[in-house]
């Protein structure tokens, strides 16, 4: 005779089953999961400083506790520090969207560098790789993050890369993943801070708004390494002028560096307040006027882009006073059958097509990355010891069905997802709700992939409380979209981050 099972028989049951399976999935996420942790010191400042690298996984959960992604990091930490709650964190990753954080850990924040002839071809190797006087390590813990689809980090169970690939996923999974490490590494009373580059700032503005609203964690501060917060202000769109204005500044910062001007400022400072106070008042009235700008008025704006960029005035006619980036690239040094860079405009390339309108790839990471790759996975499984048969993807690039989806709920206006990707409200609302972060924002005059005058243009329309404005500090660097490859720029950048963590740490 079959006994019936009781209403508290059957909550035992479901109990019972609940738990073997949470157990389960704990077993898998530890199997996952795994840590490899090698011992090294290096002199920062003539100061020894012993550390201990931990090239490591972390498993992220869904809402119904099912495994969904392992998130691949190297952290460094400092030996003999025994007071978590004095000494900093610092989480950074890159941008692309679907870059690892392979440059920003072998170019400055790793405690070792490669070298790069800046802004001199490198060629083959060998690279040089040396001891990285730059690194914050002395006056912050580093945990470098590669997203989902990009170093070792991948999607499990029954969730895709795809899943994770779009500006809020993203920015979940990041928040996650450094909840995750703050928890499981007793971080919780650290000061903690946030450094992403590109669309890696991007990034951060969000993470930073999200880890307050869901985990409760305040950043003491974020540093913003060449900014794009607002989209807008890189996409060039048809009818909209914003990214004519703020690129003109850094075309005239290529023009003075390449001395392409007929009669070149000895500053410049000078020449750059000169060119802003330009591009944000003549040059924007008469943009905004379209079609009925008169011709008079369209010859005198025609003149003064001429003594600001070096470009022919016949050019500036024909493009009818906007010239896309691109365009400008390939123009600046027709003459001389080379190219400008991008990311770096004092890079030159060889131009291929000569009758081309548009210079169609960079300079800069056409000689720089073949450096970083090489030296960064020759460090990776000699120097940190990383198991040969793991496949470190420095890019989600190589994965087929890779496509960013560029929704994103915060920036949403009357038209919904119509509206271009801005971070820039998801900043403002953590600044607003913790008053006490700072902003720390690091712009390369010669950056033609996030224009510094652009951020400008962002931070001067967030619309913030008097009370916080003098939270946030921008530096500038001779240099270009990664300007720490540049030794002095390098000098600059670690001076400034370290002054920036030290400060508002306490």
């Amino acid at each position: 005779m079959r006994k019936s099972i009781t209403a508290a028989g059957l909550m035992l049951l479901f109990i019972t089953l609940s738990f073997a399976a949470w157990a389960q999935s704990d077993s898998i996420a530890a199997t996952i999961a795994q840590k490899l942790a090698t011992k090294h010191s290096i002199k920062i400042d003539n100061k020894l400083v012993s550390y201990t690298a931990t090239v490591g996984t972390l498993i992220l959960k869904n809402e119904k506790d099912e495994l969904i992604a392992s998130i691949g990091y190297t952290a460094y930490t400092k030996d003999g520090e025994t007071d978590n709650s004095k000494r900093p964190v610092t989480f950074s990753y890159n941008g692309g969207p679907g870059s690892s954080s392979m440059w920003l850990h072998m170019g400055i924040m790793g405690p070792r560098r490669v070298v790069v002839n800046d802004p001199l071809p490198n060629g083959p190797a060998p690279y040089k790789v040396e001891d990285n006087n730059y690194s914050i390590l002395d006056v912050s813990d580093i945990v470098m993050i590669d997203p989902v689809g990009t170093g070792f980090s991948r999607a499990i169970g029954k969730a895709k890369n795809i899943d994770f690939w779009g500006v809020d996923p993203d920015i979940k999974s990041i928040s996650q993943f450094i909840k995750n490490y703050v928890h499981e590494n007793e971080r919780w009373n650290s000061p903690k801070y946030l450094l992403g580059e590109s669309y890696g700032t991007f990034r951060s503005a969000g993470v930073a708004d999200y880890l307050q609203e869901h985990f409760g964690i305040s950043v003491n501060g974020v540093v913003l390494v060449s900014s794009v917060l607002d989209i807008r202000t890189l996409s060039f769109q048809p009818t909209d002028d914003l990214s004519f204005i703020v690129n003109l500044p850094t075309y005239a910062a290529t023009s003075w560096y390449h001395n392409k001007l007929a009669n070149k400022p000895a500053s410049l400072d000078a020449f750059l307040k000169e060119v802003r106070t330009f591009a944000f008042g003549e040059y924007a009235s008469a943009l905004l006027k379209g079609d009925k700008l008169s011709e008079e008025e369209k010859n005198k704006i025609a003149d003064k882009l001429v003594s600001y960029t070096g470009l022919g005035k016949d050019y500036w006619e024909k493009a009818n006073l906007r010239v896309v980036q691109p365009q400008f690239s390939q123009e600046l040094l027709r003459g001389t059958e080379e190219i400008a860079g991008r990311l770096d405009s004092r890079y030159k390339g060889i131009s291929q097509d000569q009758l081309s309108e548009y210079a169609f790839n960079d300079p800069q990471s056409s000689d720089i990355s073949p450096a970083f790759i090489s030296a960064f996975m020759n460090y990776y499984t000699t120097e940190l010891k990383v198991n040969k048969d793991k496949n470190y993807n420095t890019g989600a690039y190589v994965f087929p069905d890779f496509k960013w989806d560029w929704k994103h709920t915060r920036s949403n206006g009357f038209f919904g997802d119509a509206s271009t990707p801005n971070t820039a409200p998801d900043l403002k609302n953590a600044m607003s709700t913790n008053p006490r972060m700072k902003i720390l924002v690091l712009n390369g005059l010669y950056d033609l992939a996030t224009p510094f005058a652009g951020t400008e243009y962002t931070f001067d329309h967030l619309g913030l409380n008097k009370k916080i404005r003098n939270n946030i500090t921008m530096k500038y660097y001779e240099a270009g979209h990664m300007m720490y490859i540049l030794n002095t720029a390098a000098a600059a950048f670690k001076k400034d981050v370290a002054e920036f963590i030290t400060t508002s740490s306490k």
